[in-house]
């Protein structure tokens, strides 16, 4: 949990000392203690490229990846992964293996982006847009053919609606023109299936690439519309699945009333996801809504078949 600096260290033993029990009782207690002391968290942006080894400590190469999918959830996942000590992970989106020009400059690179973890942490990275993208599993593969991957979805026409939103809300910051949703889902009349946000909730055409090189065991589904709802068993099937101790608890969460989901408790610390999370979604033509949940239902009976699993999406 992670990215400790030794200047932390330093800092926190000749500011407040470091008691002898913690170092009697193993690092994973001085890894929480330092944390709660200097107030690192994963939100807070940093350049791995400059931090300063910590003792005992080295760059890996994750052993697993959260591959998407976009708008389904990742952030929320890592930030709640993130409190376990046993998981350490990448802050920012890497897109080393879906942008080629990231890609060419080879794995000594990518790991470099990597936090500084111990040996018995795993470190975690998450970039939604390899779950689309037709080269990620093939590279992904050639990299560590028995890595775990994570993937969050949610109902692919709620997936649609957070797509748009999150574009519409950049646009506006940006003092950009803006579109209401009918007016891109809709093209002379009939659903518009080029459109990206469309084409990115087709979970069974993505998937089918994925297992091609990645059996089913090696891929964890979390339901993002059950993390929203209630984090902790989705949180704990993901823990069983990486092989960890049960660290994750109920009292890491609590709802927040103004915001309408839960927020983190760890560490002594409460956070929640960024200001941008959870934006209330536009109101949508119904008739517009039936057309996508009608676009998607073949596609979703055949993602279900693929991975032995149902969701209740529309």
């Amino acid at each position: 949990m992670a990215y400790l600096l030794v200047s932390a260290f330093l800092l926190a033993a000749q500011t407040h000392g470091v008691p002898k029990e913690y170092s009697q009782q193993g690092e994973g207690v001085l890894l929480d203690s330092l944390k709660l002391q200097e107030g690192l968290f994963t939100n807070e942006s940093e350049n791995y490229s400059s931090q300063v080894q910590p003792p005992g400590t080295n760059r890996r190469i994750p052993q697993s990846i959260i591959i998407g999918v976009r708008k389904g959830g990742t952030r929320a996942l890592l930030e709640m992964l993130d409190i376990h000590p046993e998981i350490v992970v990448a802050t920012t989106e890497v897109h080393f293996f879906d942008w080629d020009e990231n890609y060419a400059k080879g794995f000594e690179w990518y790991k470099n982006l990597m936090p500084f973890s111990y040996e018995n942490q795993i470190t975690v990275e998450k970039t939604p847009g390899y779950f689309t993208s037709s080269l990620s599993p093939e590279r992904i593969h050639e990299m560590n053919s028995s890595i775990k991957l994570l993937l969050i979805l949610r109902d692919p026409t709620e997936r649609v609606i957070s797509d748009y939103t999150q574009v519409y809300y950049n646009r506006l910051e940006n003092h950009k023109p803006v579109q209401v949703i009918e007016e891109i889902v809709i093209r002379n009349g009939a659903l518009n299936t080029k459109y990206k946000a469309i084409q990115r909730s087709l979970y069974d055409v993505h998937m089918e690439n994925w297992l091609k090189y990645f059996s089913l065991d090696q891929i964890h589904i979390v339901d993002g519309d059950t993390l929203i709802r209630d984090p902790l068993p989705e949180l704990q099937k993901v823990e069983k699945f990486l092989n960890l101790r049960p660290r994750i608890m109920s009292s890491n969460f609590y709802f927040n009333q103004t915001k309408g989901f839960y927020c983190i408790r760890s560490d002594g610390r409460e956070r929640c996801l960024h200001e941008s999370k959870g934006r209330p979604h536009p109101m949508v033509n119904s008739t517009v809504l039936e057309q996508l949940q009608a676009y998607f239902k073949d596609h979703n009976q055949n993602f279900y078949r693929m991975v032995n699993r149902s969701f209740d999406w529309h």
